[in-house]
């Protein structure tokens, strides 16, 4: 029994992992713990309370302001917030990788120029950046999806130049240059290898960051539109209704909280696992 528990990954793995499977079961499967479709309204069912608070289970988390099923509005929210936030990971992550791959080749008119935008980005607040761009060319899929992509690409790129110059130091690298291996498959075949566990813990880091990104965006009526909802809209659906029902506001809050925590839990704790200088004896 004591070497099955030390098996076991600890609590700080073990209670944000728990947590994490369970919204991501709750995003992909809930939909059959509810026959209703998350755009149907009934006027006659508007506010109906959750379960817990005297409502009936024809609908376990109550009804919104135009009396749509708030468990299957939580359900496509969810998947909309956490595939959204996904995309927009991934393509920061190749984005700001690359870039900072070419920056660290030695040209010092691509390094200097991308050094620069990476200089520039840090320095203004996304949000602004974001707002901006929103209120110029309206809301739309793509462009929102575009948005987040471009966010924290300067984190990627700074850690990944970092990176690169270090590794070009190495006595392989420096081998397959002497031999004329082209700098892009010196980057791919021996600098991303070395360099990946790095980008992999930022790619932890940053997802949360565009949940809560993602989801400030809809709260202010500028990401996902209706009828497609996302947790923000929601949050945001519900921020009139606090007084007569709390829950419309409150439950998706939750949702939101819950999961960038568990992720940056997590997160933190691949970070102490792939970074040797984190370790704690």
């Amino acid at each position: 029994m004591a070497a099955l528990l030390r098996k076991l990954p600890p609590a700080r793995v073990a209670v944000p992992g728990a947590v994490l499977v369970l919204i991501l079961l709750f995003a992909a499967f809930g939909h059959v713990l509810t026959p209703y479709d998350y755009s149907t309204s009934s006027l006659l069912d508007r506010n109906l309370p959750p379960v817990f608070l005297g409502g009936e289970w024809d609908h376990p988390l109550g009804t919104d302001g135009l009396g749509r099923d708030y468990l299957e509005r939580l359900v496509v929210g969810s998947r909309v917030s956490i595939g959204l936030a996904l995309v927009g990971t991934i393509i920061g992550m190749i984005l700001g990788t690359a870039l900072g791959l070419i920056a660290a080749r030695g040209n010092r008119f691509l390094d200097g120029a991308i050094t620069g935008l990476i200089d520039f980005q840090a320095a203004v607040p996304f949000m602004i950046i974001a707002l901006s761009v929103l209120a110029v060319f309206g809301s739309s899929m793509t462009l929102f999806v575009f948005l987040l992509g471009f966010y924290g690409w300067e984190t990627y790129a700074r850690l990944a130049r970092n990176s690169a110059l270090s590794a070009h130091t190495l006595q392989f690298v420096e081998a397959a240059r002497v031999i004329g291996v082209s700098p892009a498959v010196i980057d791919r075949r021996h600098i991303l290898p070395t360099i990946g566990n790095v980008i992999i813990v930022q790619a932890t880091l940053n997802f949360p960051q565009t949940i809560l990104l993602e989801s400030g965006l809809s709260f202010l009526g500028l990401g996902i539109q209706p009828p497609m909802t996302s947790l923000g809209q929601l949050l945001g659906s519900g921020r009139d209704s606090l007084a007569r029902a709390w829950w419309i506001a409150v439950i998706p809050g939750a949702l939101i909280f819950f999961t960038t925590l568990s992720i940056s839990l997590l997160g933190d704790a691949l970070r102490d696992k792939l970074d040797p200088t984190t370790r704690k004896d």
